[in-house]
């Protein structure tokens, strides 16, 4: 048993120590190199990585699209979430939406849809959001 966590404890120190090889080893090469030293560790500095970072996860993403299509739609359940949204940004709100879908517990999910459609400050329309839930689990 002693040799085991002796063991575990001898692969922690490792992996620290060449953690700390790795950091101290970017810091030589930002005092020796200044800013440019980024041309060391990014393959496409000059590239729009930066811009389009998180993008993978919005676009190709079939609920996100198949929610966005929904809320544009004539369906009078989408004619009553965008009269309720008003000035609020649809597709913000279909992103979030996404994310609240993943919730598996029913009762957590519709909770988090009210609070969704109730925004900053507003009541929460718990027709609306029951609503709303029913026609997801329809088209999702």
């Amino acid at each position: 048993m002693a040799n085991k966590r002796e063991t575990h404890c001898n692969n922690q120190v490792d992996t620290f120590a060449e953690a700390l090889a790795t950091a101290r080893q970017m810091q030589q090469n930002w005092l020796t190199y200044g800013v440019d030293f980024v041309n060391i560790y990014v393959e496409d500095v000059d590239g729009d990585w930066l811009e389009t970072w998180g993008h993978e996860e919005i676009l190709g993403n079939f609920q996100l699209d198949t929610i966005k299509e929904f809320l544009v739609s004539n369906d009078s359940v989408a004619v009553r979430i965008r009269e309720h949204l008003g000035e609020r940004s649809l597709f913000d709100f279909a992103v979030n939406l996404d994310e609240v879908w993943r919730i598996s517990e029913t009762d957590d999910r519709l909770s988090a849809v009210g609070s969704l459609l109730a925004g900053e400050g507003n009541n929460i329309d718990t027709d609306l959001a029951n609503t709303l839930v029913v026609k997801l689990a329809e088209i999702l």
